[in-house]
Protein backbone atom coordinates (compact mmCIF):
# COMPACT_ATOMS: atom_id res chain seq x y z
CA UNK A 1 0.00 0.00 0.00
CA UNK A 2 1.39 3.51 -1.06
CA UNK A 3 0.26 6.14 1.26
CA UNK A 4 0.74 10.17 2.08
CA UNK A 5 0.76 11.27 5.09
CA UNK A 6 -0.40 15.51 5.01
CA UNK A 7 1.79 16.98 8.03
CA UNK A 8 1.81 20.58 7.01
CA UNK A 9 1.96 21.76 10.45
CA UNK A 10 4.59 24.39 11.34
CA UNK A 11 5.60 23.44 14.76
CA UNK A 12 6.53 19.65 15.69
CA UNK A 13 3.08 19.36 17.93
CA UNK A 14 0.50 16.20 19.26
CA UNK A 15 -0.83 16.89 15.37
CA UNK A 16 2.47 16.18 13.55
CA UNK A 17 3.80 13.78 16.40
CA UNK A 18 0.48 11.42 15.39
CA UNK A 19 0.91 11.70 11.44
CA UNK A 20 4.60 10.72 12.06
CA UNK A 21 4.62 8.36 14.18
CA UNK A 22 1.61 6.71 11.82
CA UNK A 23 4.13 7.72 8.85
CA UNK A 24 7.06 5.40 10.74
CA UNK A 25 4.85 2.38 11.86
CA UNK A 26 3.84 2.23 8.06
CA UNK A 27 6.79 2.40 6.56
CA UNK A 28 8.34 -0.52 8.85
CA UNK A 29 5.37 -2.53 8.15
CA UNK A 30 6.46 -2.31 4.59
CA UNK A 31 3.90 0.15 3.22
CA UNK A 32 5.58 2.82 0.81
CA UNK A 33 5.46 6.19 2.86
CA UNK A 34 6.00 9.56 2.03
CA UNK A 35 5.65 12.85 4.01
CA UNK A 36 4.37 16.40 3.09
CA UNK A 37 5.37 18.96 5.01
CA UNK A 38 5.83 22.85 5.30
CA UNK A 39 9.28 23.88 3.94
CA UNK A 40 11.52 24.78 6.56
CA UNK A 41 9.81 24.19 9.48
CA UNK A 42 10.42 22.44 13.29
CA UNK A 43 8.45 19.68 11.56
CA UNK A 44 10.52 19.24 8.21
CA UNK A 45 13.41 18.50 10.33
CA UNK A 46 11.94 16.59 12.62
CA UNK A 47 10.85 14.15 9.74
CA UNK A 48 14.12 14.36 8.57
CA UNK A 49 15.49 13.39 11.51
CA UNK A 50 13.04 10.28 11.91
CA UNK A 51 14.73 8.98 8.22
CA UNK A 52 10.96 9.29 6.26
CA UNK A 53 11.00 10.92 2.87
CA UNK A 54 9.98 14.35 3.47
CA UNK A 55 8.25 16.34 0.18
CA UNK A 56 7.79 20.25 0.72
CA UNK A 57 5.16 22.24 -0.15
CA UNK A 58 3.39 25.62 0.38
CA UNK A 59 0.02 24.23 1.29
CA UNK A 60 -0.78 27.09 3.61
CA UNK A 61 -0.09 29.91 1.98
CA UNK A 62 -3.43 31.57 0.60
CA UNK A 63 -1.85 33.34 -2.19
CA UNK A 64 -3.77 32.48 -5.42
CA UNK A 65 -0.24 31.87 -7.74
CA UNK A 66 1.23 30.12 -5.14
CA UNK A 67 -1.57 27.85 -4.58
CA UNK A 68 -1.92 27.36 -8.03
CA UNK A 69 1.68 26.11 -8.36
CA UNK A 70 1.03 23.75 -5.06
CA UNK A 71 -2.26 22.23 -6.96
CA UNK A 72 0.34 21.63 -10.00
CA UNK A 73 2.65 19.89 -8.00
CA UNK A 74 0.05 17.73 -5.95
CA UNK A 75 -0.94 16.80 -9.27
CA UNK A 76 2.63 15.40 -10.49
CA UNK A 77 3.15 13.92 -7.31
CA UNK A 78 0.13 11.81 -7.49
CA UNK A 79 0.71 10.90 -11.19
CA UNK A 80 4.36 10.06 -10.10
CA UNK A 81 3.66 8.24 -6.38
CA UNK A 82 0.18 7.05 -7.36
CA UNK A 83 -1.25 6.87 -3.85
CA UNK A 84 -3.71 4.40 -2.44
CA UNK A 85 -4.62 6.39 0.49
CA UNK A 86 -3.97 10.60 0.97
CA UNK A 87 -4.25 10.85 5.00
CA UNK A 88 -4.24 15.23 5.52
CA UNK A 89 -3.83 15.80 9.37
CA UNK A 90 -4.87 19.54 9.14
CA UNK A 91 -7.19 21.52 7.65
CA UNK A 92 -5.18 23.98 5.57
CA UNK A 93 -4.65 22.26 1.92
CA UNK A 94 -7.96 19.77 2.62
CA UNK A 95 -9.62 21.78 0.02
CA UNK A 96 -6.45 21.01 -2.59
CA UNK A 97 -6.66 17.48 -2.00
CA UNK A 98 -10.90 17.43 -2.22
CA UNK A 99 -10.94 18.89 -5.44
CA UNK A 100 -8.08 16.19 -6.46
CA UNK A 101 -9.77 13.29 -5.51
CA UNK A 102 -12.96 14.42 -6.81
CA UNK A 103 -11.24 15.32 -10.07
CA UNK A 104 -9.61 12.08 -10.40
CA UNK A 105 -11.95 9.50 -8.59
CA UNK A 106 -12.52 8.03 -12.23
CA UNK A 107 -9.26 7.75 -13.36
CA UNK A 108 -6.42 5.10 -12.68
CA UNK A 109 -4.84 8.13 -10.44
CA UNK A 110 -8.08 7.76 -8.14
CA UNK A 111 -6.91 7.74 -4.69
CA UNK A 112 -8.91 7.48 -1.44
CA UNK A 113 -8.89 10.52 1.23
CA UNK A 114 -8.97 10.71 4.93
CA UNK A 115 -9.18 13.99 7.07
CA UNK A 116 -7.58 13.02 10.41
CA UNK A 117 -9.15 15.22 12.64
CA UNK A 118 -6.71 15.93 15.88
CA UNK A 119 -6.73 19.84 16.41
CA UNK A 120 -8.92 20.93 19.50
CA UNK A 121 -10.53 23.38 17.35
CA UNK A 122 -14.43 21.67 16.42
CA UNK A 123 -14.53 22.64 12.67
CA UNK A 124 -17.10 24.93 11.90
CA UNK A 125 -20.42 23.82 10.66
CA UNK A 126 -20.27 25.94 7.22
CA UNK A 127 -21.47 24.57 3.35
CA UNK A 128 -17.56 24.27 2.87
CA UNK A 129 -16.63 22.00 5.89
CA UNK A 130 -19.50 19.60 5.19
CA UNK A 131 -18.54 19.18 1.28
CA UNK A 132 -15.16 18.44 2.69
CA UNK A 133 -16.20 15.69 5.53
CA UNK A 134 -19.22 14.51 3.75
CA UNK A 135 -18.11 14.26 0.35
CA UNK A 136 -14.51 15.02 -0.66
CA UNK A 137 -13.30 12.64 2.31
CA UNK A 138 -14.27 8.98 2.14
CA UNK A 139 -13.44 8.87 5.60
CA UNK A 140 -12.66 10.78 8.70
CA UNK A 141 -10.62 10.14 11.65
CA UNK A 142 -11.57 11.65 15.03
CA UNK A 143 -8.58 10.80 17.94
CA UNK A 144 -10.98 11.68 20.68
CA UNK A 145 -15.04 10.96 21.30
CA UNK A 146 -16.08 14.67 21.73
CA UNK A 147 -14.47 15.42 17.91
CA UNK A 148 -16.07 12.03 16.69
CA UNK A 149 -19.58 13.30 18.04
CA UNK A 150 -18.96 16.67 16.31
CA UNK A 151 -18.79 15.14 13.06
CA UNK A 152 -21.86 13.09 13.43
CA UNK A 153 -23.96 15.48 15.29
CA UNK A 154 -23.22 18.52 13.60
CA UNK A 155 -21.60 18.11 10.19
CA UNK A 156 -23.72 15.30 9.61
CA UNK A 157 -21.05 13.08 8.76
CA UNK A 158 -22.30 9.83 8.12
CA UNK A 159 -21.83 7.86 11.54
CA UNK A 160 -20.01 4.41 9.24
CA UNK A 161 -17.87 7.03 7.84
CA UNK A 162 -16.21 8.60 11.08
CA UNK A 163 -13.47 6.72 12.82
CA UNK A 164 -11.77 7.07 16.48
CA UNK A 165 -8.27 6.40 16.65
CA UNK A 166 -6.19 6.79 19.43
CA UNK A 167 -2.79 7.57 19.06
CA UNK A 168 -0.63 4.59 20.31
CA UNK A 169 2.63 4.59 22.49
CA UNK A 170 5.81 3.31 21.46
CA UNK A 171 5.95 0.29 23.86
CA UNK A 172 9.12 -0.34 23.22
CA UNK A 173 10.63 3.09 24.24
CA UNK A 174 8.24 3.83 27.14
CA UNK A 175 8.28 1.11 29.63
CA UNK A 176 8.75 1.17 33.32
CA UNK A 177 12.76 1.00 33.83
CA UNK A 178 13.66 0.41 37.68
CA UNK A 179 17.32 0.75 37.30
CA UNK A 180 16.50 4.26 35.67
CA UNK A 181 14.43 5.55 38.51
CA UNK A 182 16.90 4.69 40.85
CA UNK A 183 20.03 6.78 39.01
CA UNK A 184 17.42 9.43 38.51
CA UNK A 185 15.70 10.12 41.56
CA UNK A 186 19.64 9.48 43.22
CA UNK A 187 20.29 12.41 41.01
CA UNK A 188 18.34 14.61 42.06
CA UNK A 189 18.14 13.62 45.79
CA UNK A 190 14.71 12.67 46.27
CA UNK A 191 14.03 10.50 49.62
CA UNK A 192 12.57 7.12 49.46
CA UNK A 193 9.55 8.37 51.11
CA UNK A 194 9.30 11.82 49.12
CA UNK A 195 6.15 11.36 46.51
CA UNK A 196 7.46 13.01 43.27
CA UNK A 197 4.83 14.21 40.98
CA UNK A 198 5.93 15.01 37.46
CA UNK A 199 4.19 17.17 34.56
CA UNK A 200 5.65 15.88 31.10
CA UNK A 201 5.07 18.85 28.34
CA UNK A 202 6.28 22.18 26.67
CA UNK A 203 6.67 25.73 28.31
CA UNK A 204 3.30 27.28 27.10
CA UNK A 205 -0.02 28.48 28.75
CA UNK A 206 -2.06 25.39 27.65
CA UNK A 207 0.35 23.02 30.06
CA UNK A 208 -0.91 24.40 32.98
CA UNK A 209 2.86 24.23 34.62
CA UNK A 210 1.64 27.77 36.62
CA UNK A 211 -1.18 26.60 38.09
CA UNK A 212 0.26 23.09 38.75
CA UNK A 213 3.21 24.42 40.81
CA UNK A 214 0.34 26.69 43.24
CA UNK A 215 -1.26 23.84 43.91
CA UNK A 216 1.70 22.27 45.19
CA UNK A 217 2.62 25.01 47.25
CA UNK A 218 -1.13 24.79 48.98
CA UNK A 219 -0.58 21.46 49.95
CA UNK A 220 2.89 22.48 51.37
CA UNK A 221 1.07 24.80 53.47
CA UNK A 222 -1.61 22.15 54.03
CA UNK A 223 1.22 20.21 55.54
CA UNK A 224 2.04 17.71 52.79
CA UNK A 225 5.56 18.22 52.73
CA UNK A 226 7.24 15.41 51.24
CA UNK A 227 5.55 16.06 48.16
CA UNK A 228 8.04 17.07 45.44
CA UNK A 229 7.39 18.33 41.48
CA UNK A 230 9.03 17.50 38.83
CA UNK A 231 8.26 19.21 35.56
CA UNK A 232 10.01 17.88 32.58
CA UNK A 233 10.01 20.59 29.94
CA UNK A 234 12.21 23.38 28.75
CA UNK A 235 12.26 26.75 27.02
CA UNK A 236 9.08 26.76 24.31
CA UNK A 237 6.16 29.87 24.66
CA UNK A 238 7.19 30.29 27.98
CA UNK A 239 10.87 30.70 28.37
CA UNK A 240 11.93 28.61 31.85
CA UNK A 241 13.09 31.54 33.54
CA UNK A 242 9.15 32.82 33.87
CA UNK A 243 9.07 29.36 35.19
CA UNK A 244 11.16 29.26 37.57
CA UNK A 245 10.05 32.84 38.69
CA UNK A 246 6.47 31.03 39.72
CA UNK A 247 8.64 28.46 41.73
CA UNK A 248 10.11 30.94 43.62
CA UNK A 249 6.78 33.45 44.12
CA UNK A 250 5.44 30.08 45.50
CA UNK A 251 8.69 29.64 47.89
CA UNK A 252 8.99 26.24 46.29
CA UNK A 253 12.77 25.99 45.54
CA UNK A 254 14.38 22.82 46.16
CA UNK A 255 10.41 21.36 45.83
CA UNK A 256 10.18 21.75 41.96
CA UNK A 257 12.75 20.70 39.31
CA UNK A 258 12.71 21.76 36.11
CA UNK A 259 14.82 19.01 33.97
CA UNK A 260 15.08 20.84 31.02
CA UNK A 261 16.13 18.81 27.64
CA UNK A 262 16.79 14.88 28.60
CA UNK A 263 17.74 11.81 26.84
CA UNK A 264 16.18 9.68 29.23
CA UNK A 265 12.68 10.69 29.59
CA UNK A 266 11.68 6.80 30.35
CA UNK A 267 14.01 7.13 33.33
CA UNK A 268 12.66 10.39 34.47
CA UNK A 269 8.69 9.50 34.15
CA UNK A 270 10.06 5.92 35.77
CA UNK A 271 10.94 8.48 38.49
CA UNK A 272 7.52 9.87 39.29
CA UNK A 273 5.29 8.33 41.90
CA UNK A 274 2.47 9.40 39.97
CA UNK A 275 2.07 11.80 36.78
CA UNK A 276 -0.13 14.63 36.33
CA UNK A 277 -1.64 16.33 33.01
CA UNK A 278 -3.14 19.71 34.10
CA UNK A 279 -3.78 20.76 30.77
CA UNK A 280 -6.42 23.83 30.85
CA UNK A 281 -7.61 22.81 27.32
CA UNK A 282 -6.84 20.96 24.23
CA UNK A 283 -5.05 17.10 24.70
CA UNK A 284 -7.02 15.97 21.73
CA UNK A 285 -4.43 13.33 21.42
CA UNK A 286 -2.59 13.44 24.42
CA UNK A 287 1.13 12.05 23.64
CA UNK A 288 2.63 13.09 27.29
CA UNK A 289 -0.41 11.16 29.02
CA UNK A 290 0.41 7.54 26.66
CA UNK A 291 4.11 8.08 28.17
CA UNK A 292 3.46 8.19 31.13
CA UNK A 293 0.74 5.26 31.28
CA UNK A 294 3.19 3.22 29.26
CA UNK A 295 5.82 3.79 32.04
CA UNK A 296 3.38 2.26 34.72
CA UNK A 297 2.89 5.66 36.29
CA UNK A 298 -0.64 6.28 38.03
CA UNK A 299 -2.18 9.44 36.37
CA UNK A 300 -4.45 12.17 37.02
CA UNK A 301 -5.81 14.43 35.08
CA UNK A 302 -7.95 17.42 34.30
CA UNK A 303 -11.23 16.86 31.46
CA UNK A 304 -9.98 17.81 28.68
CA UNK A 305 -9.86 16.89 24.99
CA UNK A 306 -8.91 13.10 24.76
CA UNK A 307 -8.28 12.74 28.71
CA UNK A 308 -12.32 11.21 29.38
CA UNK A 309 -11.65 8.83 26.83
CA UNK A 310 -8.37 7.31 28.90
CA UNK A 311 -8.80 7.82 32.52
CA UNK A 312 -11.44 6.97 34.94
CA UNK A 313 -14.01 9.06 36.16
CA UNK A 314 -12.11 9.29 39.70
CA UNK A 315 -8.52 10.59 38.18
CA UNK A 316 -10.31 13.84 36.57
CA UNK A 317 -10.58 17.22 37.82
CA UNK A 318 -12.01 20.52 36.63
CA UNK A 319 -9.28 22.54 34.41
CA UNK A 320 -7.89 26.21 35.19
CA UNK A 321 -8.47 25.32 38.85
CA UNK A 322 -6.11 25.35 41.40
CA UNK A 323 -7.90 24.11 44.33
CA UNK A 324 -9.25 21.13 41.90
CA UNK A 325 -5.91 20.45 40.73
CA UNK A 326 -4.45 20.63 45.00
CA UNK A 327 -7.33 18.36 45.74
CA UNK A 328 -6.40 15.58 43.83
CA UNK A 329 -2.69 15.88 44.00
CA UNK A 330 -3.04 15.82 47.53
CA UNK A 331 -4.99 12.35 47.11
CA UNK A 332 -2.38 11.02 45.03
CA UNK A 333 0.19 11.57 47.27
CA UNK A 334 -1.43 11.13 50.60
CA UNK A 335 -3.13 7.72 49.69
CA UNK A 336 -0.74 5.00 48.35
CA UNK A 337 -3.70 2.80 48.12
CA UNK A 338 -5.63 5.43 46.14
CA UNK A 339 -2.33 5.33 43.48
CA UNK A 340 -1.89 1.67 43.28
CA UNK A 341 -5.70 1.52 42.29
CA UNK A 342 -5.42 4.02 39.54
CA UNK A 343 -2.39 2.23 38.10
CA UNK A 344 -4.35 -1.00 38.33
CA UNK A 345 -7.25 0.57 36.19
CA UNK A 346 -5.00 2.69 33.61
CA UNK A 347 -2.99 -0.68 32.84
CA UNK A 348 -5.38 -2.62 30.84
CA UNK A 349 -6.81 0.74 29.19
CA UNK A 350 -2.95 1.53 27.86
CA UNK A 351 -2.43 -2.30 26.74
CA UNK A 352 -4.96 -1.23 24.47
CA UNK A 353 -3.18 2.02 22.76
CA UNK A 354 0.36 0.66 21.56
CA UNK A 355 1.73 1.76 18.63
CA UNK A 356 1.01 -2.15 17.24
CA UNK A 357 -2.83 -1.47 17.61
CA UNK A 358 -2.79 2.23 16.16
CA UNK A 359 -1.42 0.96 13.02
CA UNK A 360 -3.94 -2.24 12.98
CA UNK A 361 -7.27 0.15 13.48
CA UNK A 362 -5.02 2.78 10.74
CA UNK A 363 -4.96 0.18 7.93
CA UNK A 364 -8.11 -1.71 8.63
CA UNK A 365 -9.71 1.63 7.78
CA UNK A 366 -7.40 2.15 4.48
CA UNK A 367 -7.78 -1.51 3.69
CA UNK A 368 -11.47 -1.15 4.03
CA UNK A 369 -11.54 2.00 2.06
CA UNK A 370 -9.53 0.16 -0.78
CA UNK A 371 -11.77 -2.93 -0.89
CA UNK A 372 -15.68 -1.40 -0.66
Amino acid sequence: MRTLQIINVRWFNATAWYGLYLASLLQQAGHETRVIVLPNTLCAQTVKEWGMPAIGMELNTVHPGRLLRTYGRLRTLIKGFRPDIVNCHRGEGFMLWGLLRKQLQTSPEAFRLVRTRGDQRLPKNNGVNRWLHTSAADAVVATNSVMARHFTDTLQVPADRVHTIYGGVDTGRFSFDEEGRARVRAEYGYADDDIVIGLLGRFDEVKGQRETIEAVARLRSRGVTNIRLLLLGFDSAIPQSEVEGWIAANNLEGIATITGKRNDVRACLSALDAGVVASKWSETIARAALEIMACERPLISTSVGVMPDLLQPEALFAPADVEALAQAMERVATDPAYRDALLAEQQPRIRELSGARFLEQTLALYTNLLTT
